[in-house]
């Protein structure tokens, strides 16, 4: 780095103006006071290069082409909405546990796809639980169960239930039932019971 050209100016109507130039490195750093606002830019070689740090009584602006902050420990509160957009991508990781809370209504939402993985994932519900698709497949590489104190299973055109070898049994009263056609078919067909009644 050559020889920097510093200047300061005094001015009653434009404040307290601080620069310094590095020719060499094409650098141009500026901290203006002038009793409203306090401006700190750092100018490098083109627009794309610059940032800037704008401190008002109410609030503080940083626009720079990267930023980063590094910290053993990172706390911020906001007393009102919080909002984090990026326009890019957007990663959140942690290295240990990770919490998600709200008091109010969590929403979450993709317009593409959306996945939820872990060694164990459990979805809880005090009130009501949906789960909804145009497409809907619950799959178990070893066992499934559904649960419930009352089960319902409907199709509105069609229900089907495949196995190689499919079982269903009641503690007290089975009913199988049909507006139309009810056809029982097997290779070989038992029908067992200490009373049985047909017809």
């Amino acid at each position: 780095m050559g020889t920097l050209v510093c200047r300061v100016e005094l001015d009653k109507e434009k404040g307290l103006i601080l620069t310094v130039e590095n020719k060499d490195g094409k650098i141009t750093q500026t901290a203006v006071l002038d009793g409203d606002t306090i401006t700190i830019t750092c100018k490098g070689n083109g627009e794309e290069k610059t940032s800037t740090i704008t401190q008002k009584p109410e609030s503080i602006e940083i626009k720079c082409k990267e930023f980063t902050l590094d910290a053993d420990t990172i706390t911020c509160t906001s007393k009102e909405d919080s909002t984090y957009e990026s326009k890019g991508k957007m990663d959140i990781k942690s290295t240990k546990d990770m919490t998600l809370d709200s008091s109010g209504k969590l929403t979450g939402k993709a317009t593409s796809d959306a996945e939820l993985s872990g060694a164990n994932v459990t979805v809880s519900a005090k009130s009501k639980a949906e789960l909804k698709g145009m497409n809907t497949t619950i799959d178990g590489s070893t066992k499934t169960e559904v649960k419930g104190m009352d089960l319902k299973l409907s199709g509105t055109t069609k229900a089907e239930m495949d196995g190689l070898k499919v079982k269903i049994s009641s503690n007290t009263m089975l009913d199988l039932e049909a507006t139309g056609i009810v056809n029982l078919k097997g290779q070989m067909a038992n029908v067992k019971g200490t009373l049985t009644k047909v017809g």
